[in-house]
């Protein structure tokens, strides 16, 4: 590593910023300077070098086939820099924070938490609500509750439970629904951010989604979930999101057939520090709760083909 005593490690960052975000002003603002800041460091590290690695453009800076070789690696050592970084800030008041999808934390997450506390006392948790996919190795934060494949790079996924959907509504509307067929009658709400669709639970009982009519559209599941307990239409929904709504009477599902997705519910932390007792701790009572949860739900029928 002799040959970095040569080279100003921020000058190596403004070049990494500049070429992963595709400008000097992006790259400024990222790191905080001048634009004019970040190109002069970006020259100086070119000349330090003896190479350039951007071609100069009237609409900005563009790599080189050189220079895109070796934003690969500077890529790869700002993330293991930012993630050192990351782990020697790492609070040790046991605080933990927490980031979740906001329909999964309104719906199902806060009204749990009071458990939790009365059982851990010492552990403040943060809740961080976004769909932002946050990465743990270089954020503060320290476990992250996703839905997905489980696939995602670099960081420790462990599942909580497959992810079963099925359509729901309020009671004066399941009153009215007797066959699947009866869905093509009503309005269906739809979720703007949905990535499966109606069909992964109409094709297993002989339907599609042709015959749905039209119905409100919202941007977030919560929301969505909202309309049909206000008996604004059907929804496809999940089964974690569902739940509560379902146990107390405020939805319905008036049909039996519950269909596995792709996705689960994942429990996401850093790949570079080992789990504290409060991380521990949260994902034990989150099994837990999610078994009680889901316990008093009839066991989902498995589609033959779908």
């Amino acid at each position: 590593m002799r040959n970095l005593g040569r080279i100003h490690l921020s000058g190596l960052r403004a070049i990494e910023a500049v070429g992963r975000l595709g400008g000097l002003r992006a790259a400024a603002d990222e790191i905080g300077v001048t634009v004019g800041a970040v190109s002069q460091q970006v020259q100086k590290t070119e000349q330090q070098l003896g190479r350039a690695l951007f071609e100069r453009h009237p609409k900005g800076l563009q790599l080189t086939p050189h220079g895109e070789a070796v934003l690969r690696h500077l890529s790869i050592g700002m993330s293991e820099l930012s993630a050192a970084v990351t782990l020697a800030e790492r609070r040790q008041d046991r605080g933990l924070t927490v980031s979740v999808a906001p329909v999964f934390a309104s719906k199902w997450l806060v009204w749990r938490l009071k458990n939790f506390n009365e059982q851990h006392p010492g552990t403040r948790v943060r809740v961080d609500a976004t769909d932002t996919l946050v990465d743990p190795n270089t954020s503060d934060v320290d476990v992250c509750i996703r839905v997905g494949t489980g696939n995602w790079p670099n960081v420790s996924a462990s599942k909580l439970i497959d992810q079963y959907m099925f359509p729901v509504c309020s009671p004066s509307l399941a009153a009215q629904i007797s066959t699947p067929m009866d869905l093509a009658r009503f309005p269906i709400i739809r979720d703007q951010g949905d990535v499966f669709g109606w069909n992964i639970w109409l094709k297993p009982n002989g339907l599609d989604d042709a015959i749905l009519g039209d119905g409100p559209t919202f941007s977030d599941g919560s929301l969505c979930l909202d309309a049909a307990i206000a008996g604004q239409g059907i929804f496809l929904a999940w089964e974690t999101v569902a739940c509560d709504a379902l146990r107390f009477g405020r939805l319905v599902a008036p049909f039996p057939d519950r269909y596995r997705t792709d996705y689960a519910h994942w429990f996401v932390t850093s790949r570079h520090a080992s789990n504290s007792r409060s991380v521990r701790d949260f994902e034990q009572w989150l099994r837990r709760e999610l078994e009680i949860a889901l316990a008093p739900v009839d066991m989902p029928v498995e589609p033959d083909d779908c």
